[in-house]
């Protein structure tokens, strides 16, 4: 069973190009892991201090290999100091 999450988060004000600087290094890296199916980061448009990052991983055991990546370690290391709030959802595919 494949788990789709989608985790927004909000910048400090002034660290909107941090955020987005951390965010975006972590899409190349996630795409090239074993059981990644998607996995992008958005910024809003009319909000430039939230982003969310969607992504489809095909069971929790590609999840967890994600959650112990050198690329996760450096984002989960360093993302706190220019985030304000973040929260995530996991999503269902209706069919």
């Amino acid at each position: 069973m494949t788990i789709t999450k989608s985790v927004t988060f909000i910048a400090k004000e002034g660290s909107e190009a941090k955020m987005k600087e951390l965010l975006s290094a972590m899409v190349v890296p996630s795409k090239a892991e074993k059981g990644c199916l998607f996995y992008e980061i958005f910024q809003y448009e009319n909000e430039r201090n939230r982003f969310m990052a969607v992504e489809t991983w095909e069971n929790e055991d590609a999840l967890n290999g994600h959650k112990t990546s050198a690329h996760y370690a450096v984002y989960k290391s360093s993302y706190e100091p220019y985030c304000k709030d973040k929260y995530s959802d996991e999503l269902e595919v209706l069919a």
